[in-house]
């Protein structure tokens, strides 16, 4: 029996050392795995990096201009205020001569009996005037000249 306790006891230790060289192949296994994990890390930091760089850059260059955009927008805001206050003249303007033509067409059409009368009655003043004229005496230098009647004519 005791032949048997050393067997158990050889079939222990192997078992064991065979525990033992799995566990360290696992470690070793292990070793290298976190060994390329710790490699890979490494380069994602780098690479991070360098994306957290260029992401600042780039947040900078949006920020400026997003401020140019505002001056531009503030700027481009008092010309079309501008252009606003153009157009409200404009309009104003053409109201205004609307309101002056469509004045100045009532007023014709409610004038124009009595700008017919003024007509008329300057004809006939003009041609008194015209009479009178052509019977009044000549004057000529201080002498008073007296067109001939034209029945003296004949009558010399």
């Amino acid at each position: 029996m005791e032949n048997l306790l050393y067997i158990a006891a050889i079939v222990a230790a192997i078992a064991f050392l065979i525990l033992c060289v799995s566990l360290a192949m696992t470690v070793l296994s292990l070793k290298t795995t976190l060994k390329g994990i710790s490699e890979t890390m490494n380069g994602l930091s780098t690479q991070l990096e360098g994306v957290t760089t260029e992401t600042t850059a780039l947040l900078h260059k949006t920020n400026a201009l997003a401020d140019d955009i505002q001056q531009k927008s503030a700027k481009l805001n008092s010309v079309v205020e501008a252009v606003v206050g153009v157009g409200s003249t404009v309009t104003n303007l053409n109201n205004s001569v609307q309101r002056v033509s469509s004045s100045l067409v009532h007023e014709a059409e409610k004038n124009s009996e009595k700008v017919s009368q003024v007509l008329q009655w300057s004809s006939v003043a003009i041609g008194i005037w015209n009479k009178v004229k052509e019977s009044s005496p000549k004057s000529s230098g201080g002498w008073t000249v007296y067109a001939p009647e034209s029945n003296q004519k004949n009558n010399a």
